[in-house]
């Protein structure tokens, strides 16, 4: 008499939406990769407007080639490997962005188009897109770049004929190779407010330190590495300087010249390649810095973000493994 129930049962059950079992994380909190990505371009806004208000057309080409070619060599890697079209959320028109921001305003075309190329498929796409990545992207391209033409980070030769309002001397260069009396002209107030050579997006500090601020409180890029890389610049800087303060430049010039301020807010802080605990993401920091001003003094390379950050992202996998114990655990 009961047959014809369990048949019913047994096709009601059937007939039910099935449970899907994944992988952690079970829990989302509802935010975006699009959301983060369109926030961290719109807080570049300051310093990019700046560069392309000093350097004019040729800046604004750079910009505009290199986020365009960005977006377009994740098309086609989408395409070729038949998944998503995903260039809405926004990723790879801030690696262009950020690519565009490290470069000189005078940057050709096709460097600008093999930089792109090199960040969005050598070092994103290859690993499996956003999210995959062990070493940040934008530096991948960056250091290749530098090991394959060097001359394109010459920034006093390659911005040579420009008619600039104030010194057209990159601060990093002339104390590397003329000593700490070439760089005495240069204030802080001047190099806060970009008045000095490098790279179009990265010279106008306080743009940058506003831009950084912005995206710590809106928790898009976390302060523990943004802050403990620029302390480990000045600790370390100061170090030096207070051994031999006839050679080395005080924390204060290596803070705001070259690339540790977007290297602090921008660089170090990218999600797939830096730290989510505490500890390790303030050890990951902290060698950031402190191998930064290490490589400029007595390394051959006239900066050394990108090298240091490149390091620390190779040790990231080992720092993170360092946690507390779980409550109530027995060592």
């Amino acid at each position: 008499m009961n047959l014809p129930g369990r048949k019913q049962r047994r096709q009601s059950m059937m007939n039910n939406k099935k449970l899907i079992v994944s992988h952690a994380p079970f829990y989302h909190n509802g935010s975006r990769i699009s959301s983060a990505s369109y926030n961290i371009l719109g807080a570049t806004l300051p310093a990019v407007l700046m560069g392309i208000y000093i350097y004019g057309v040729p800046a604004l080409g750079v910009v505009a080639l290199s986020v365009s070619s960005a977006m377009l060599w994740e098309l086609l890697m989408n395409r070729l490997m038949k998944l998503p079209v995903t260039i809405g959320d926004g990723n790879a028109a801030l690696i262009g962005m950020l690519f565009a921001m490290l470069v000189p305003a005078t940057l050709p075309w096709w460097v600008v188009i093999t930089g792109t190329f090199t960040a969005i498929v050598i070092g994103q796409q290859i690993y499996g897109g956003i999210g995959g990545n062990p070493f940040n992207p934008v530096i991948v391209a960056l250091v290749i770049l530098m090991v394959s033409w060097k001359d394109i980070f010459d920034f006093d030769t390659v911005l040579l004929n420009y008619d600039f309002d104030f010194a057209t001397v990159y601060p990093l260069a002339a104390l590397k190779h003329f000593g700490l009396s070439s760089v005495d002209s240069f204030t802080p107030g001047a190099l806060l407010m970009g008045q000095q050579t490098g790279g179009l997006g990265s010279t106008f500090g306080l743009g940058i330190i506003l831009g950084g601020i912005y995206l710590i409180f809106r928790g898009y890029i976390r302060w523990e590495i943004s802050i403990s890389f620029l302390g480990g610049v000045l600790v370390t800087a100061w170090l030096f300087q207070l051994a031999n303060p006839a050679v080395y430049a005080g924390p204060v010039f290596h803070l705001l010249t070259g690339y540790t301020l977007i290297g602090a807010f921008f660089l170090a802080t990218e999600n797939s390649s830096s730290p989510v605990n505490f500890i390790p993401m303030l050890i990951y920091g902290a060698g950031g810095g402190i191998m930064t001003v290490l490589i400029r003094n007595i390394g051959i390379y006239v900066d050394g973000v990108f090298l240091a950050i490149l390091l620390m992202n190779l040790i990231n996998p080992l720092l993170d493994k360092i946690r507390p114990n779980a409550l109530g655990k027995v060592v």
